[in-house]
């Protein structure tokens, strides 16, 4: 059985940075498309950043880019997403994902993914 185990996140202040970590077991995450969404108080679960291919091809959503890095480890079948200059609109809980597919491109819609990790929350103060 697949399970996807999230550490990081917390409560940090405008400017500063966190890391998120999210260790699969069950499975080799191998060359599969694994993702970071995030669902604020009162608006849907969207798509922060994806990594998919022996290549890690990588996607991610306007408001993050330059500011937040997705990578992978490969040996640990773990993912992270680095997170910097947050702002107070990066607050949601952050959730990692899983998918069943490798194909050329990072899948953005959230049913695309098969497994979730259990979130974790990040606020940022202004």
């Amino acid at each position: 059985q697949v399970h996807l185990e999230q550490s990081g996140g917390g409560l940090v202040q405008a400017g500063d940075s966190l890391r998120l970590s999210c260790a699969a077991s069950g499975r080799t995450v191998s060359s599969y498309a694994m993702a970071w969404f995030r669902q604020a108080p009162g608006k849907e679960r969207e798509f922060v950043a994806g990594i998919i291919g022996s290549r890690d091809r990588t996607n991610y959503r306007d408001s993050v880019k330059d500011r937040f890095t997705i990578s992978r480890d490969y040996a640990k079948n773990t993912i992270y997403l680095q997170m910097n200059s947050l702002k107070p609109e990066d607050t949601a809980v952050y959730y990692c994902a899983l998918s069943g597919y490798s194909g050329a491109y990072v899948p953005t819609s959230s049913g695309s993914y098969n497994y979730w990790g259990q979130g974790t929350q990040v606020t940022v103060s202004s």
